[in-house]
């Protein structure tokens, strides 16, 4: 549209309303004036372009409904990009969906004024869709993109720059449970169980830009949580802001259950469901770094039942079993969450307590033979008891695990000579 039929409109939208609508409204070239992303008006043409007669199906929507998601950014930057009161931008093709849900490519010019304190734009349209050959090639793509958009078990989003979802897609309902409709509009992180969920995800955008298979959880509409997996990249507008980021995830709950069972059974000991020796071994190596490093405290037991083998060879190792079972059970209630508590193999145990020094260990280490020793195992109508023998010494600047398991070792030794069933401190030299 010429340069003086633009100024001719913003001048009618500043003295004469009843003149812009005739003018307006002759225009061959399908118009519409928008500000804030709202469409304040649109002439015959226009309404023609988007195949309706109804001007409330077209005036008071928001421009993007009708621009075809591929093309929504494009649209977005060259809006951003313009000055007022300058010459329109450069044509462009642009694909746009009609009220009939028709794909439609139109050939757009786009001027912004100021219009009584408010930015305002007039975009001309031409429809381009009749040429035949383009017209096949574009609705094949379509077509493809509808299908695989539609079929998509990932999600697909897209947020602006102050995380407010635009766009999201029908994958959401089997992954989230929601219509589309009811989280465009939504601030993204709401969907996240822990704010620092969403607050890692930001960081590593920031440090890289994008992020592909980043770890996160979401929150269904039933009020599941579940595991996800996001790829997903920062947007930048013509001016190089940043306008948002779009991905998508995928829900990988199975596949951290799966992960998180393997965990579980490589760290466990399968009869008692306390750390394994591999696991314990690792995780007191861990606390004495922290001991190093801090100077916090920590005493170490090492646990011992006394005469187990009878057990086994009088009752049966079924019923050895379910001793050490209880046994476990019985330490577990004297110990605090902070504790480390594995089972070293056979009937040999080990307890990191952490922040404790001698008369804390002892005094716990003296509870724990006390429960155990309490414990009645009913066989053939009679019932027999069993008992612990433990070992017990303290972290000392330097010490290597190793260093502490001999003291320990040592101590527990000490106990069995001390006729079983008590427990023997080991002074560090």
């Amino acid at each position: 549209m010429p340069s003086a039929s633009l100024k001719l409109i913003e001048l009618a939208l500043a003295k004469s309303n009843a003149l812009f609508r005739r003018i307006f409204n002759l225009l061959p070239a399908g118009a519409i004036v928008h500000a804030h992303g709202r469409i304040l008006a649109a002439n015959a043409a226009a309404l023609a372009i988007l195949e309706t007669d109804a001007r409330e199906r077209v005036v008071g929507h928001h421009v993007m409904e009708f621009i075809h998601p591929l093309d929504q950014a494009r649209v977005r930057n060259r809006l951003e990009s313009m000055a007022p009161d300058q010459r329109p931008n450069d044509p462009a093709e642009i694909r746009v969906l009609t009220c009939g849900h028709e794909l439609r490519v139109l050939g757009m010019t786009t001027m912004r004024f100021e219009h009584r304190g408010t930015t305002a734009y007039v975009t001309v349209a031409i429809d381009l869709s009749k040429r035949h050959a383009m017209e096949a090639k574009l609705r094949e793509s379509e077509e493809n993109f509808r299908r695989l958009f539609e079929n998509m078990s990932d999600v697909y989003y897209r947020t602006d720059r102050n995380g407010i979802v635009l766009m999201v897609g029908p994958g959401v309902r089997k992954v989230l449970g929601y219509e589309p409709e009811e989280i465009v509009g939504r601030q993204a992180e709401n969907f996240y169980p822990q704010p620092q969920d969403r607050d890692a995800l930001k960081q590593a955008l920031g440090e890289k830009g994008e992020v592909v298979d980043f770890p996160g959880q979401m929150v269904r509409k039933d009020g599941r949580i579940i595991d996800i997996s996001i790829n997903t990249r920062v947007l930048y507008n013509a001016l190089g802001e940043f306008d948002g980021v779009e991905g998508i995830y995928r829900d990988i709950t199975e596949r951290k259950m799966l992960e998180r069972e393997l965990m579980r059974l490589a760290t466990t000991d399968p009869l008692t469901g306390i750390a394994n020796r591999r696991a314990f071994l690792g995780q007191t190596r861990d606390a004495l770094s922290r001991c190093e490093r801090y100077g916090n405290k920590l005493a170490l037991a090492l646990l011992d039942m006394d005469h187990f083998k009878n057990v086994n060879d009088c009752y049966g190792h079924a019923m050895g079993d379910e001793v050490l079972v209880r046994a476990v059970q019985a330490v577990q209630q004297e110990l605090r969450e902070t504790d480390l508590f594995g089972r070293l193999g056979g009937e040999e145990f080990c307890i990191a307590l952490l922040e404790a020094d001698k008369a804390d260990a002892m005094a716990v280490a003296g509870r724990i033979c006390a429960r155990v020793e309490a414990l009645r195992f009913p066989h053939e109508g009679e019932s027999f008891g069993v008992s612990v023998s433990i070992g017990t010494t303290a972290y000392r600047h330097g010490d290597r695990l190793e260093q502490l398991m001999e003291r320990a070792d040592r101590a527990l030794y000490a106990a069995k000579e001390a006729g079983r069933n008590c427990a023997i401190w080991h002074e560090a030299a």
